[in-house]
């Protein structure tokens, strides 16, 4: 009996440990939300970055949601990533996707003016659920494979992104130009920007490391 109550304790204990430590062994998540008007690739991006595969057709619906883990500068994170509609069917409710977003790759069409102008709205909509008119954000012009269908120059593009001062990236979900960097490095920004916050919240920690440092010498 004694043997049986000693073997249900370490397992008690053990099942403790993980339940601390498991929680902590997980990637951080980071969340990035796809906008932009219906038509312009959203879907196309988020499948050729996630499976390497060109979606032509695919069916709009109010949101579909993928992850997927990847190493940045040697730590391994998850991305979360949400599809937003573009339809206006759909535009009361982005507010409470926008809420749980920590990135936006805001798209428009390169052969779709309309969908150019949108991106304003769009940016704007953010702006006021976040609150933080420095929420990481990529301006992304794609369709790059449609050059002969160009209807929106890649200057006006850029002089947008210079205004909203956020990087200005051109992609084709068909040819898979620059969609990975599109993805990483807006991952890389929201990355960056929480370890800054936790620094920020947190600055006695940096003092101690820097005072075992000075005491180690």
């Amino acid at each position: 009996l004694r043997l049986f109550t000693l073997i249900e304790l370490i397992i008690f204990c053990i099942y403790c440990v993980l339940l601390i430590w498991l929680p902590m062994a997980q990637p951080p998540v980071h969340k990035v939300i796809m906008v932009g008007s219906g038509g312009v690739g959203k879907s196309a991006l988020t499948l050729q970055f996630m499976y390497e595969e060109f979606v032509q057709d695919y069916e709009p619906t109010k949101a579909d949601s993928y992850r997927k883990k990847m190493t940045l500068d040697n730590t391994e994170v998850q991305i979360d990533i949400l599809d937003t509609a573009g339809q206006e069917d759909y535009a009361s409710i982005r507010d409470n996707y926008f809420r749980g977003g920590e990135g936006f790759l805001c798209i428009f069409s390169i052969t779709d003016p309309e969908s150019f102008a949108a991106t304003n709205d769009y940016r704007e909509q953010i702006i006021r659920v976040k609150g933080d008119e420095s929420i990481p954000m990529f301006l992304v012009g794609n369709k790059s494979d449609l050059e002969q269908s160009r209807q929106v120059s890649g200057q006006e593009a850029q002089q947008r992104a210079q205004q909203w001062r956020v990087p200005y990236i051109e992609t084709s979900a068909k040819t898979r130009e620059n969609v990975e960097q599109a993805f990483v490095d807006l991952v890389t920004e929201i990355h960056r920007r929480k370890l800054q916050s936790a620094a920020a919240e947190n600055p006695s920690s940096d003092k101690k490391r820097k005072k075992r440092r000075c005491e180690l010498l």
